[in-house]
């Protein structure tokens, strides 16, 4: 390993000790800090977003027996076996946080030292540890340890430089946000004229498809919160659609070429109703629920493509970091918490009241 400062053996960080509540997190004082292998690098965070993931994560929502939209997860104490993004047991204590940005302080043996001091961005999905293996990844803070921590370590192939002007609370409110919508609109292959509707507009990863919509010439729909119709349009919307309001009704069958859905729930079929023939729908979130009901005659009479999106190409991620450095996208914080109040931040998440990131300041 290389470093160009000492490095300390123990670090400040917050811990997830099982499913459940905000009580499951744990800040403490003396985690070790990672040792690193020969093809990863170490980083001293500065910033983590908060995202739905680390949340759903914390309360099982990726279980099977959970039923319900975002926000409720397995009975306390419940340890589903597939309560995980990835169906797979998750292993606790566990540093959470998808999003990373920090510096470089040390190497791994086979990393050119000269990446020390690089200000980074991890890839939140990582592809390193399953032998880049097609839709096969580990989510960082997940399968392996995030970024709620003073240190975390990640694949250097998969820790990418980013030079902009942007602070760091800025820069740790994109990667998951970001890359999860890009991954929506890679995936749907969204082209300029084309209409995108996108659920779920008002929230962080719904904001960043406004924001890679329009930067790829698409008109936008937004559809979300009615109190938060200014922050919509502020972000690019073309115009706006309340969520409780009848989606069929104030579009009009058949008038838009791709869906970018993060609601799921009940606005389901009528999103299928507002596509075109040969529509694109794409999913990577289900914030009012798993369960929804599909008439398969709509697919397949139409012609729609759906599309899960997980799994992201490399480069989605290395994509954006080029959108940050060539000044097409912006960054949007509403509030920055410090790491010991993560249990309010993820709260103040959890109730829907605010427009743009809450992202953690490491100390």
């Amino acid at each position: 390993m290389s470093a160009h400062t000492e490095i300390p053996k123990t670090m400040i960080g917050v811990v997830l000790t099982g499913h459940g509540g905000p009580d499951k997190l744990e800040y403490r004082e003396d985690l070790p800090v990672p040792t690193i292998a020969s093809d990863e690098v170490l980083i001293r965070v500065a910033a983590a977003g908060i995202n739905n993931t680390d949340i759903n994560t914390r309360i099982g929502w990726y279980s099977k027996g959970v039923k319900s939209g975002t926000g409720t997860g397995t009975a306390e104490g419940q340890q589903d076996d597939d309560a995980s993004w990835s169906g797979k047991p998750l292993e606790f204590p566990r540093v959470q946080g998808a999003d990373c940005c920090g510096r470089i302080v040390a190497v791994g043996n086979d990393v050119n030292s000269k990446r020390i001091g690089e200000r980074v961005l991890v890839r939140n999905m990582l592809r390193h540890y399953v032998g880049r293996e097609p839709y096969k990844c580990w989510t960082f803070g997940s399968e392996c340890d995030g970024a709620f921590a003073q240190y975390t370590k990640a694949p250097a192939e998969e820790t990418l430089k980013v030079d902009c002007d942007w602070s760091d609370v800025e820069l740790g409110s994109i990667p998951c946000a970001f890359s999860t919508a890009e991954n929506m609109l890679h995936r749907a292959n969204v082209k300029s004229g084309e209409h995108v509707v996108i659920t779920g507009a008002s929230g962080g990863v719904g904001a960043a498809a406004i924001q890679l919509s329009k930067r790829r010439g698409a008109y936008v729909t937004a559809v979300g919160g009615k109190d938060k119709t200014k922050d919509m349009l502020a972000v690019g919307a073309d115009q706006v659609i309340a969520r409780d309001d009848d989606l069929v009704s104030k579009l009009g069958k058949n008038s838009a070429d791709v869906a970018l859905d993060l609601v799921a729930g009940p606005l389901f079929s009528g999103l299928l109703d507002v596509l075109k023939q040969g529509g694109r729908y794409a999913t990577a979130g289900a914030i009012a629920g798993p369960l929804v009901e599909l008439d398969v005659r709509t697919l397949y009479l139409k012609d729609l493509s759906f599309f899960g999106c997980t799994f992201q190409e490399d480069e989605v991620f290395a994509n954006l970091i080029s959108y940050i450095e060539k000044g097409e996208i912006r960054p949007h914080v509403a509030k920055v918490y410090p790491l010991k109040e993560i249990g309010a931040a993820q709260e103040h998440f959890g109730s829907k009241k605010t427009s743009g990131k809450l992202v953690l300041e490491i100390p």
